[in-house]
């Protein structure tokens, strides 16, 4: 990770945030680059709130990569927090150059940091080399997800 830099995001870098959200075929159909009211509405909120950590990815002063991280406070496992990864992405032209297991190994050391007992996250079931990305760095798929749309 010697040249690359990962720091919490400002509100600035959410235009290159919602680039590469939309940068994929589930997030094409989604995502609305070309309207950044509603995300930096949600920036906001996210850059509010102590237990969440919205961070980017930065080479030579380009974003390139960017996760969420939120720990949830909870009482199952005896009152253990977790934490949870979110929008995991990696600029077209980095992929394959080992920056996706650079964002996943901060959030990991990160929620150790914060003494989450675990972490967790979802994938769409159709991406299925990122199941085996996960797999690779040690994520079991344990449960069974469920979503609805509201």
């Amino acid at each position: 990770m010697s040249d690359l830099t990962i720091r919490r995001a400002s509100a600035d870098d959410v235009p290159a945030i919602v680039a590469m959200l939309a940068d994929d075929h589930l997030g094409a159909q989604r995502e609305t680059p070309g309207e950044l009211a509603p995300y930096q509405a949600a920036f906001e909120q996210i850059d509010g709130d102590p237990q969440q950590r919205l961070v980017i990815a930065e080479r030579d002063g380009r974003t390139v990569g960017t996760l969420q991280l939120t720990v949830i406070p909870g009482l199952s496992r005896q009152g253990a927090a977790r934490a949870l990864i979110e929008g995991v992405r990696v600029h077209a032209d980095e992929r394959g150059t080992g920056l996706g297991t650079d964002l996943i190994e901060w959030a990991i050391e990160e929620s150790r940091r914060l003494k989450c007992a675990m972490v967790q996250l979802t994938s769409d079931a159709t991406r299925v080399d990122a199941h085996r990305f996960y797999e690779r760095l040690g994520f079991a798929a344990s449960h069974l997800g469920f979503k609805m749309m509201l």
